[in-house]
Formats: C-alpha cells, sequence, structure tokens
C-alpha cells in the first residue's frame, strides 16, 4: 500500500523558524511551500524547492490569505474572483521560483484559515477546485479528508489526495480538535506513530473519543513548527516503512499517474 507523507515548509515569519526545514526534508515525500502571502519569501522559496529536488520531494503550493500579521490564521471573506486570484497568482510565484530549478509544481494545499474555512464551506472549496482545476487538470488537490474540498475535487473530477494530521487529535464530527482546547496537539512521537498507523491501515479517522470515522487517507501532514516535529517525523516514517508501506511523493504515486 503507498502513501505519502507531507510537511508545510519555507514558513519563515515572526511566528515560524525554518530551521528544521532541510532536516524534514530528509524525512518527507512532498513539501507544502509556504508563497509569501502569510510567510517565505524568493529567497526560502528557492531554498526548499533545491532541496526538496536534491532529495526527489515533490514540489506543492501552499497559498494563504495574504496576512502575514496572523500567519494566514485568522479568518478573512472574500469574493470567489478575489480567492480564484489568491490562489492562481501564489502557485505562479512558487511555480516561476521552481521552473528556474527545472522543477514544476505538482500539487496545492490551501493553508491555515483559507483552508479551515474550506473545510466547511462548499461554496468556497467548489471557488478554490475550480481555480486549481483552471490553472493545470494534473495538478494534485492535497485536502482533509472527509473535508468539503474533498467534495468538490471530485464533483470536477480532479486529482484529489485525502490527507490526515499526524499531530492532531480529531472530534467526533470528523473536525480537527480547536488549538484553543489542550488535547488538540499530540507532541508523543510514540503515540503520533501508532495513530498514524492505525488510521492508514484501516482507512478510517481516530478521534479522541475512540470512535473511528471511515475515509480515504493518501497522505500524512506533519506539521514542521512543534517542538517535537523532527522526532515525530521520523518516528511515524520509521513505523510506516516496519509495517509495509510504500512512501511516495504525491506524483508518483499509482492513484495519480
Amino acid at each position: 500500500m503507498e502513501i505519502n507523507i507531507n510537511c508545510d515548509l519555507g514558513e519563515k515569519s515572526k511566528f515560524h523558524s525554518i530551521e528544521n526545514d532541510p532536516e524534514l526534508l530528509n524525512i518527507v515525500n512532498s513539501a507544502n511551500i509556504a508563497c509569501g502571502y502569510h510567510a517565505g519569501d524568493d529567497e526560502t522559496m528557492n531554498m526548499v524547492i533545491k532541496i526538496s529536488k536534491a532529495n526527489g520531494v515533490s514540489i506543492g503550493a501552499h497559498p494563504s490569505f495574504k496576512d502575514p500579521e496572523n500567519f494566514g490564521r485568522k479568518r478573512i471573506n472574500l469574493s470567489s474572483s478575489e480567492v480564484t486570484k489568491l490562489i492562481i497568482d501564489q502557485y505562479e510565484i512558487l511555480q516561476k521560483i521552481a521552473l528556474k530549478n527545472n522543477e514544476d509544481v505538482t500539487h496545492i494545499k490551501p493553508h491555515g484559515a483559507l483552508n479551515n474555512m474550506a473545510c466547511e464551506d462548499l461554496d468556497l472549496a467548489n471557488t478554490i477546485a475550480k481555480a486549481i482545476s483552471s490553472i493545470d487538470k494534473n495538478i494534485i488537490f492535497l485536502a482533509p479528508t472527509g473535508s468539503k474540498m474533498e467534495i468538490a475535487a471530485k464533483k470536477l473530477n480532479m486529482k484529489i489526495a485525502c490527507e490526515i494530521f499526524a499531530d492532531r487529535n480529531y472530534e467526533d464530527n470528523g473536525n480537527l480538535v480547536s488549538r484553543s482546547k489542550e488535547h488538540a496537539l499530540i507532541t508523543d512521537p510514540e503515540i503520533a506513530k501508532k495513530h498514524v498507523l492505525s488510521m492508514v491501515k484501516n482507512q478510517a479517522l481516530n478521534c479522541f473519543s475512540g470512535k473511528q470515522i471511515p475515509c480515504e487517507i493518501d497522505s500524512v501532514c506533519i506539521h514542521g513548527d512543534n517542538l517535537s516535529s523532527l522526532a515525530t517525523a521520523k518516528s511515524i516514517k520509521e513505523n510506516l516503512l516496519s509495517n509495509g508501506l510504500i512512501l511516495k511523493p504525491l506524483n508518483k504515486m499509482k492513484k495519480f499517474n
């Protein structure tokens, strides 16, 4: 069985250091790269692309609201045309730098509040899906499993990769536990690796209550901004490999070829 590990990278800002990015790129299969709207700049994009290329890591755009002051985590209501422009502009910023390195952006994953809102709002999810589809039919849409974005992408017959979060707990409705709650994050690598293996093998979300929700899982997201990110990433990768899973970049998975 094939599975992918992805990570949000290049998020240099007053909120987040990128010191772990080079080491994380030795572990993950796909990089979601900040395009300068919530974090990062041309220098960080170029750095992540160069290291990704050397490590065989596939490159993805991580578009956000243009809100660096809040790291893209503040909800902003925009028109569909404004959201479309947001997605396309950030893809083009990253693709321009990728082409200079003889690489291509092969997936797109929304960031922060934009991602959270599109998980719940089908109209917004449809707008994002149509924007991505208009860029290139072969671009993979990376989105949380069970979200409105998954529904929107399937309606357009897009390449959709459904992800779970390695370091987050889930509510009984399939949503992530709010970061305002003390049990939102999973910081123990041992717990995280068991949590992920169970979900991947069962193709089901593990809710904090013990409930399981059947779903599709193609990719596991590891956040790069937690203190235990490196240890968690290493632990999850080793555990998946030792249990017979085949790890691949998104654009190399059989599902998308």
